[in-house]
């Protein structure tokens, strides 16, 4: 018996020319038809975003973000409902690649032991500091990058804002 999950896609930035080939990428990973109700995106003027419910099977998740990585210069994120078990969370951008986690039934992300072992023996070791570190393990990065275009639809106003030095 094939155990089915669900989850959403949210593709936070696509180019116009892409949205055929994104909606190709979801279907083929899902082996059926799609259609998105795409949307201008505000925070990069000619680009669209959308976002979708998914069903599927238990390796769907990672089908998807393979086959959404082929679009390039996509910015989406893929979530997989933890359901009895760990749900999956995938960021991609193209300046930082994709990040991965699991997530418990809040959503909230999991880190094991090994990970944070690693990281507080990288510091011990004059590595980076375990600040960083968990920023990493957490997604901070993915998170600070897309925040913007979460947060950017149609409607909204978007204001740039950088950090004065």
């Amino acid at each position: 018996m094939v155990e089915c999950t669900r989850g959403m896609i949210y593709i936070h930035s696509a180019a116009a020319a892409l949205c055929p080939h994104v909606e190709w990428a979801i279907g083929g990973a899902l082996g059926r038809t799609v259609h998105c109700n795409w949307a201008r995106q505000g925070a990069q003027p000619g680009t669209l975003r959308t976002e979708l419910g998914w069903d599927g099977s238990q390796d769907s998740c990672a089908a998807l973000v393979s086959a959404l990585m082929r679009c390039r210069e996509l910015r989406f994120e893929v979530t997989c409902d933890a359901g009895a078990g760990m749900g999956e969370r995938y960021s991609y951008t193209p300046r930082l690649g994709v990040f991965h986690a699991l997530t418990d039934e809040s959503g909230d992300i999991m880190v094991g032991e090994n990970r944070l072992r690693a990281a507080v023996a990288r510091e011990a070791l004059g590595g980076r500091s375990l600040t960083e570190a968990i920023a990493d393990l957490l997604g901070t990065p993915w998170d600070e990058e897309l925040e913007i275009f979460r947060r950017a639809d149609d409607g909204d106003s978007v204001r740039w804002l950088s950090r004065a030095v």
